[in-house]
């Protein structure tokens, strides 16, 4: 099993994350990986981010921005 993320403009949009990120063995490591890098890709564009395994989505788009 792979759990990925896809990043987000606040209208749904793809965008290329500004850290990379890999597929994750487990939900709770993608989830750590999200909590370590959530700034950098609020500042380098993605606006949420939804959580998928093994292309089914889990759940999202969920906000990086704490406000939003």
């Amino acid at each position: 099993m792979a759990w990925t993320w896809r990043f987000e403009k606040s209208d749904g949009t793809e965008v290329a994350p500004a850290v990379t990120p890999e597929e994750f063995p487990t939900q709770g490591d993608a989830e750590s990986w999200i909590g370590e890098n959530w700034r950098d890709l609020l500042d380098g564009g993605a606006d949420q981010v939804t959580l998928s395994e093994d292309g089914a989505k889990i759940y999202g788009p969920m906000p990086l921005d704490a406000e939003g």
